[in-house]
């Protein structure tokens, strides 16, 4: 990434909500590896996305399809099915919402149907449709490390210096989209933990949430009920194959990330992670007197 768009990312930054942001995961799916088949009816998903924001969730980032480790992908057909709806009557009810998707067609759909932020968590890379959309609508969009679709992701976690790597190609996606005529206020940055990469490869990147940051760009961390998180959950009686009981250790991230100045976390349990930002933003506020 060169020198001017270091720049006008920094500038950009400026702009956006100083209080780190808290997505509310709401997984239409039935194979989504901690809550699949809990709200993929559309009466549940509707009344789960309300719940979220209750709870104090500032957007609800809907999904139809699974990224969980080996999951196969569903068609778009199927993925419009189970999404649109939901985003809709949302919207309608005055919900923010983002998108979790890898298509455009899926995209534009929820665009059409209020979506205000597209999470792409192949950056860009899985639908090469994807960019030119984002420009054409003036859309938000996230977009994550990735370097393989879910079914095959672990057999690419192999990096020289994974902090390094995964900002070198983090600007690339920046380039490409910048390239495609996406503006960088459009842009939030996510490092992809979980996707493609070891546990060690994880804290080494939650470990190094400044230097992410220096990328210029508003970061998010979606680190909610993970895999890797297993290693912080061996008290109480707490199972660590189970991804509801990594639920503690999914907070901590978030008051961590949160302390470090990330733009959002996205969580599965929104209350405590919302606390979690808030007492970091009022710590940040009177920090230095």
């Amino acid at each position: 990434m060169n020198g001017l768009r270091v720049a006008e990312a920094a500038t950009a930054r400026q702009t956006v909500v100083t209080q780190c942001q808290v997505l509310g995961v709401l997984n239409v799916t039935p194979d989504s590896f901690s809550d699949g088949g809990q709200h993929d009816a559309y009466d549940e998903a509707v009344a789960r996305g309300l719940e979220l924001v209750r709870q104090g969730a500032d957007l609800v980032d809907v999904g139809g399809e699974s990224t969980r480790p080996g999951a196969v992908r569903v068609d778009a057909a199927e993925e419009v099915r189970r999404v649109i709806p939901v985003i809709a009557a949302l919207c309608d009810a005055g919900i923010r919402v983002s998108v979790d998707t890898m298509r455009a067609s899926v995209a534009a759909k929820a665009l059409d149907a209020g979506a205000e932020l597209v999470n792409d968590v192949s950056g860009g890379l899985a639908d090469p449709a994807m960019l030119p959309l984002i420009a054409d609508t003036g859309a938000s969009c996230v977009l994550m490390h990735w370097r393989a679709q879910s079914a095959v992701m672990d057999a690419f976690a192999s990096y020289d210096a994974v902090v390094d790597d995964v900002r070198a190609e983090l600007s690339k996606r920046v380039d490409a989209a910048l390239s495609a005529g996406i503006l960088t206020q459009q842009l939030v940055l996510d490092p992809g933990l979980g996707f493609a990469k070891t546990a060690e490869h994880n804290w080494a990147l939650l470990g190094a949430l400044p230097a992410l940051r220096e990328l210029g760009f508003p970061i998010l961390i979606g680190a909610s009920r993970k895999r890797f998180l297993a290693d912080c959950v061996d008290y109480g009686g707490l199972d660590p194959d189970s991804p509801l009981d990594r639920d503690d250790a999914s907070s901590a991230v978030a008051a961590l990330a949160a302390s470090a100045g990330v733009w959002g976390v996205r969580v599965h349990t929104v209350p405590p992670a919302a606390a979690a930002v808030r007492v970091a933003a009022r710590i940040a506020a009177v920090g230095g007197r």
